[in-house]
């Protein structure tokens, strides 16, 4: 007896692809006029596309403002433990922990709380972390507390215009900005 001549399935295949020809032909048909029918999608026009400007680096512009041709400099003597917890403050920031960071300074500023250069350092990491409100005041209280001159004191009003600038209190930042004019100590003309 052979095999292949008992065997219904080739007999049941050749009857499917009789049947589903046509079926298929047809599909495959609509398929392509569908497919001949659509189009590409343009690019999107110039005037579609807009720029995204990069995320504003706040705290780098609040430290490029002590930059200036002054001369004075005031360098606070500094509790050795907050002088510690500060340096820790830095190291977590340069690591990219701003949150961290800010921790540190808590606990230097919980020793030397009138420090303006610690006041100016948490109001610097206070923007970095979105709270323009915080940034300010501890901005301000650095202003009250230090010289109120050079390097720090344009840092104190830089740091206030951008709180104010992101609040959207235009007048505010131009204020911020004014002040900063002023920070610049230049010494006496001696003869």
């Amino acid at each position: 007896m052979n095999a292949l001549s008992t065997d219904p399935r080739p007999a049941a295949l050749a009857r499917v692809r009789r049947d589903c020809a046509p079926r298929t032909a047809a599909l495959a048909t609509v398929l392509l006029a569908l497919v001949g029918c659509s189009s590409p999608t343009p690019p999107p026009s110039p005037q579609t596309r807009t720029e995204v400007a990069p995320p504003r680096d706040v705290v780098a512009e609040v430290r490029a403002a002590a930059s200036g041709d002054d001369a004075l400099e005031v360098d606070p003597l500094r509790d050795p433990a907050a002088e510690d917890w500060r340096l820790a403050a830095k190291r977590f920031e340069q690591e990219g922990e701003v949150d961290a960071a800010a921790d540190a300074l808590e606990r230097a500023l919980a020793i030397s709380p009138d420090d303006p250069e610690l006041l100016q350092f948490s109001a610097e990491l206070a923007l970095a972390r979105g709270n323009g409100e915080a940034a300010e005041q501890r901005a301000w209280t650095s202003f009250q507390n230090g010289p109120g001159l050079g390097p720090l004191c344009r840092r104190n009003w830089a740091a206030i215009r951008i709180a104010r600038e992101l609040r959207g209190d235009s007048a505010g930042a131009g204020v911020a900005r004014e002040q900063a004019g002023r920070c610049a100590h230049q010494p006496p003309v001696r003869m």
